[in-house]
């Protein structure tokens, strides 16, 4: 019988690097709680509906990627492929969005998109989002950008570029496109890529956003969308731009950058790397102010990001290897129901605690205390039992001392913090 392989792009996550999975995780419900956020869980399915309105049927998102499928009833069911779009459904649907009234919630979860898997992208990954839903401000848009740069900078990332652009409006997007229609008109249709290409008739910003050398040539000479800003727009992003100046964290204005969802657009940011190969977009984000009157609800501005975590953790220090705080031995397997006993009150004192289930060797024992780091061993054995006393291991130092059975954990924990402060 042949064995059963997970999907390809779908992969399994074991330790240290599931640790590292949720050691960025729990930094990020740390940071982004300082910021007001809290935690929101949206459905992993959603009717496909959601996605072709909120992302748009002209990105490469809604027309090769998404894994949708019917249900019984032949309604159409997609896998989410994004984040925002089922934060802001739920929003809505629930009537939580009111005038003058600040929503901040945070996402982390698994996402799926069917692309050729590479190193940092596979078919099932996962992201970190943050929305902010209710205000218009610049501030807000700051702050977003502080409250990244704070979580990537916490998890330990370093050398990163921020990037910063404005995609204008509903109102001045029709100019700055003509005149990207009008440039790319005279561009040669076959030096540019089979993808754009099409979306030159279709979704012509995206051909900014090429990653194709070719492409990425032709988009240098291109209108820049920020000249053709409206009023507003140029208003906006001009007390953005001057905020952040004054600030410590140093943004490059990156007049190509195009975010690849439609919802997008004022102010988009991009946190980008040249140290995990060709995929170098580690975060990014931006507003997308007429979305949520797009799926239906009150007309808000929003603003958000997205992290990806598989491409966080190539970036962040590998944790050191956890340990335990205590594995227990013992000199015979008439000690094994003693040593359960044990272990359940250290546990429930908030020590992590193993011991053998079944009897092994004492230097088999010690073996596995080694390997699993653990910070002190407890002896078992018929004098212990005796004198109602425990023999206790510093397996850093082989310093060895008694403990009370009777007040183990406090004694253990007393031991525990004189350690630490020498």
């Amino acid at each position: 019988m042949t064995t059963i392989q997970s999907g390809k792009g779908f992969y399994d996550l074991f330790p240290p690097k599931s640790d590292q999975f949720t050691a960025i995780e729990n930094t990020a419900r740390d940071v982004f709680s300082r910021y007001g956020c809290r935690e929101l869980r949206t459905p992993l399915v959603e009717y496909t509906e959601l996605f072709v309105r909120g992302i748009g049927d002209e990105t490469d998102v809604v027309q090769k990627e998404m894994y949708s499928f019917p249900d019984r009833k032949g309604r159409s069911l997609t896998l989410r492929p994004e984040a925002t779009a089922g934060v802001l459904r739920a929003c809505i649907e629930h009537k939580l969005l009111r005038k003058d009234e600040i929503l901040k919630f945070f996402t982390l979860g698994p996402m799926f998109r069917y692309e050729r898997p590479q190193m940092g992208r596979q078919r099932q990954f996962h992201q970190i989002n943050v929305e902010i839903l209710g205000s218009a401000s610049h501030l807000v848009d700051v702050d977003m950008l502080f409250m990244l740069h704070r979580f990537l900078s916490e998890i330990g990332l370093t050398g990163l570029e921020y990037e910063l652009n404005s995609l204008g409006c509903p109102q001045c997007r029709p100019a700055f496109r003509s005149a990207l229609d009008n440039y790319l008109k005279d561009v040669q249709h076959d030096d540019l890529c089979a993808d754009c290409q099409r979306r030159m008739h279709t979704n012509p910003l995206r051909v900014l956003d090429c990653k194709v050398p070719g492409c990425r040539e032709i988009a240098k000479n291109a209108p820049v969308i920020t000249q053709n800003n409206c009023e507003p727009c140029r208003v906006h992003f001009d007390a953005v731009v001057s905020l952040l100046d004054r600030s410590l964290l140093k943004v490059n204005l990156n007049p190509l950058l195009v975010r690849g969802l439609d919802y997008y657009q004022g102010t988009t940011f991009e946190v980008v790397s040249t140290n995990i190969g060709s995929q170098s977009s580690v975060a990014g984000g931006g507003r997308y102010d007429g979305l949520i009157s797009q799926l239906g609800g009150p007309d808000m501005p929003g603003i958000g990001f997205a992290c990806g975590l598989e491409r966080l953790v190539m970036l962040a220090p590998a944790p050191s290897e956890p340990g335990i705080d205590v594995y227990i031995t013992m000199h015979s397997d008439s000690f094994l129901e003693q040593a359960l006993e044990i272990a359940q009150v250290l546990r429930a004192a908030h020590f992590s605690v193993e011991f053998p289930y079944v009897f092994r060797s004492l230097k088999s024992q010690m073996r596995s205390a080694n390997k699993l780091n653990a910070r002190y061993s407890i002896m078992l054995d018929e004098a212990s039992s005796a004198q109602c006393e425990l023999h206790v291991k510093d397996m850093s130092n082989g310093e060895q001392f008694t403990l009370s059975g009777s007040e183990l954990p406090l004694q253990l924990r007393k031991r525990m913090g004189a350690s630490l402060q020498n």
